[in-house]
């Protein structure tokens, strides 16, 4: 009884090879670290790491005002990531989508906001990014493993350790 078993686990993993990977996948990716860019009338959007380190990138040189100390991060423009979302950037930027803000949320729960015009290079070149890594590695746990960078702010109250999402809102019309 027990070999007609294994033979039949066999046969069914040679008939369909996907189906005997399929739930290893799905709990690699339910673990996978990742970051939700949602916003109404948008495409709603789950990126990992891997899907960052696709995109276009960008390495950028900070002091950090806490410790005096320069650190180098790398990650991807916000300005990229909302594009990807079909978020209106550039000369699409105009009347009604002005009144659009962008919250920045962590995993406990702090919050930031941005207006959609600081984060377009068309209107100011701010140079927010999410970061992955510093100095070459991993963000440590405590602070990834996405962080919100914003480096030209005169102190990092907008930075954000442990971001989760990023949420495009329109303010509604009076």
């Amino acid at each position: 009884m027990k070999n007609w078993r294994v033979f039949l686990s066999l046969l069914l993993v040679q008939a369909f090879p996907c189906a005997a990977n399929a739930p290893l996948l799905r709990a690699q990716d339910a673990n996978a670290p990742s970051l939700k860019v949602a916003g109404i009338g948008l495409a709603s959007l789950v990126l990992t790491i891997d899907d960052l380190k696709k995109m276009p990138r960008k390495t950028m040189s900070v002091v950090n005002p806490h410790t005096s100390k320069t650190e180098v991060y790398q990650g991807v423009p916000v300005e990229e990531l909302l594009k990807k979302a079909g978020v209106p950037q550039g000369e699409n930027l105009r009347g009604p989508a002005l009144a659009t803000y962008v919250v920045f949320a962590a995993e406990d729960g702090y919050q930031v906001v941005f207006s959609l015009a600081e984060l377009d290079s068309g209107i100011v070149e701010s140079g927010v990014m999410v970061a992955d890594t510093m100095d070459g590695a991993a963000l440590a746990a405590k602070t990834g493993p996405f962080r919100l960078v914003a480096p030209h702010e005169k102190r990092p109250a907008r930075w954000v350790r442990m971001l989760r999402s990023i949420t495009v809102v329109r303010v509604p019309a009076s």
